[in-house]
């Protein structure tokens, strides 16, 4: 199994799967993810290889655009590396991934749940995607694809989600902000994760700030 070529023949895969992808989980989502999971694993005791086809791989049929069907995905991703003769237990830990990178997933409080310090950094990097500037333009990017309206004041955001409610959610793009993004920052399980997320986090901040003077004619 020679890692280096089955990296390279990931990467090329996911290319082509997600060519036309949303841009906010297209190919360039998924460099950034990869590319802040390595930064990540740098500190940590992990397996890299692991980490590396867990980043390249978790969204390569992210739910959201399959009818919120969760099983897409893994089923992709299993039959890519079976192809590629990665060993089981590596393709076990990088489907355990998927299924369990999702912040939606934070909801559902039961159930056996899967841990491991691949799971975390990939976890964190993806998590730096989606906040920061960034962040923003990811989220207001989805809004547009989803025709959601930027704000509305009479929609408060919606603090007590199920998973399902989460899933379903067509609120104005604003409440995602508090509903998810500025959660991000504490739920970051590595140290690096946490330090990348504080500066990410008061960015998101202070355009939040700016976006209410400027709604109400403050600024």
């Amino acid at each position: 199994m020679n890692k280096a070529n089955i990296i390279k023949n990931t990467i090329v895969f996911v290319k082509k799967e997600l060519e036309n992808a949303e841009g906010g989980h297209d190919w360039f989502h998924i460099e950034r993810v990869y590319k802040n999971a390595l930064l990540i694993a740098k500190k940590e005791q992990v397996d890299v290889f692991v980490i590396s086809l867990g980043a390249l791989l978790h969204d390569i049929a992210d739910p959201k655009f399959y009818n919120g069907n969760e099983t897409v995905g893994p089923k992709v991703a299993t039959a890519f590396l079976e192809k590629q003769k990665v060993n089981n237990e590596v393709i076990k830990h990088v489907i355990n991934i998927i299924n369990h990178i999702s912040f939606k997933n934070s909801f559902d409080k039961t159930g056996v749940k899967f841990t491991s310090k691949e799971l975390e950094v990939v976890q964190d990097a993806d998590r730096l995607d989606a906040i920061g500037a960034i962040g923003i333009a990811r989220c207001f990017n989805y809004g547009g694809f989803k025709n959601r309206a930027l704000y509305n004041p009479e929609i408060l955001p919606n603090l007590n989600m199920t998973k399902e409610e989460y899933k379903n959610s067509s609120a104005p793009t604003i409440n995602h902000f508090y509903e998810k993004l500025l959660l991000l920052k504490d739920k970051m399980n590595t140290t690096s994760g946490q330090q990348i997320a504080a500066d990410r986090h008061s960015f998101m901040e202070g355009y939040l700030k700016q976006f209410d003077d400027e709604w109400n004619g403050i600024k």
